[in-house]
């Protein structure tokens, strides 16, 4: 007589490997955005550097004279205008305050 070994896997090692699944997937989820939030935060600030220099730049270039918005800037200063990647918006002020993001407060978009 012969036996037939059943080939494949059983409802306990699906399970297992599922929750296993799960698991990581509970522990990624909340790193992956933590680590977006965080990125958009440095390149916000990088962004109020470069636009506080700039302002140096466009008052050195006109006689000391503040520029009035961000899109003075252009194209002296930035190819193309600088745009907070959560959302933000930027706010120059005057040459002797720093630059400021409209998140700044909420979310740590400062310098």
């Amino acid at each position: 007589m012969r036996t037939q070994h059943a080939s494949g896997f059983t409802l306990v090692e699906i399970m297992i490997v599922v929750a296993i699944i799960g698991l990581l997937a509970v522990i990624a989820v909340p790193a992956f955005f933590n680590a977006r939030s965080k990125s958009q935060t440095n390149i916000c600030i990088e962004y109020l550097r470069q636009i506080a220099g700039g302002k140096d730049q466009y008052a050195l270039a006109h006689n000391g004279t503040a520029p009035a918005q961000v899109n003075d800037l252009i194209p002296e200063v930035f190819k193309t205008t600088p745009i907070c990647p959560a959302g933000g918006s930027y706010t120059i002020g005057n040459l002797t305050t720093d630059p400021t993001c409209s998140l700044g407060a909420t979310q740590g978009h400062h310098l």
